[in-house]
């Protein structure tokens, strides 16, 4: 049973549904503290001037610590100019008409909606678009305790998994604390992810932005253009050697 734990994001990037992909259970991390201005909120678009952020505002004076789940989105207005931004940039692509009224209805549903569910939903969306039937689960659902890797692994014990694929971005705190996940009969690899080129608009090619770019740009072939760029997880000795030459090359 393989297994992906991963807070839910704005407007992913497909390695965010590459990861979905290659598992068979993917947990949305909402019942840990939020992060301002991370991807939970934002996300780029391809413009003619390179990547463009859009960010969903939120409620975040006075709360400082709120959880994912906790998260209420300030001004459901942002919408407008969301939409706005990706008909000016993205009108000419193939397949914009095909899911651009779709995009449009799920963000001006936005109106009283905390993020979290924002997000999953648009998740979904790009899912069922997609063609990607993982099963999905919400961890503050699932009533498990702990901490940062601590929680990661009692998730991951509660769902009988016997791989876990960490996005490689949670590297260096799950290495701090290998002996918690190893210790189990979960074995931890790092997704390894290298983004495929796809039809784009305005070159040159800019990799990491939103879904939305490769789904306007190319339709029903996204999954496979998509799962193109998979490459065999890395396991946590390899990573750990890539961290420390990063670290040695700043």
């Amino acid at each position: 049973m393989k297994i992906a734990i991963s807070q839910p994001t704005y407007l992913p990037w497909i390695g965010y549904f590459d990861l979905i992909d290659q598992v068979d259970i993917f947990v949305f991390l909402d019942d840990v503290q939020f992060e301002k201005q991370s991807w939970q909120q934002r996300n780029r678009i391809k413009t003619p001037t390179g990547l463009q952020w859009l960010t969903v505002p939120v409620i975040f004076r006075g709360r400082f610590g709120q959880l994912i789940n906790e998260v209420e989105i300030r001004d459901a207005g942002f919408c407008r100019a969301h939409l706005r931004a990706v008909e000016l940039n993205y009108r000419r692509a193939r397949f914009f008409d095909r899911y651009f009224d779709e995009l449009g209805f799920l963000l001006r549903c936005a109106e009283g909606t905390r993020l979290v569910d924002l997000n999953i939903r648009l998740i979904e969306w790009f899912m069922d678009a997609l063609g990607i039937k993982t099963r999905l689960l919400i961890s503050s659902c699932l009533g498990q305790a702990g901490k940062r890797t601590e929680l990661l692994t009692n998730i991951c014990n509660s769902l009988g998994a016997t791989q876990y694929i960490s996005p490689l971005g949670s590297a260096a705190y799950l290495l701090e604390q290998t002996d918690v996940p190893l210790g189990t009969d979960v074995e931890l690899v790092f997704q390894h992810y290298e983004h495929p080129r796809s039809r784009q608009l305005f070159p040159p090619f800019c990799p990491q932005a939103s879904i939305l770019d490769l789904l306007f740009n190319e339709g029903a072939d996204s999954l496979e253009i998509l799962r193109s760029g998979r490459r065999v997880p890395f396991p946590p000795g390899e990573v750990g050697g890539l961290i420390l030459a990063e670290t040695r090359a700043r």
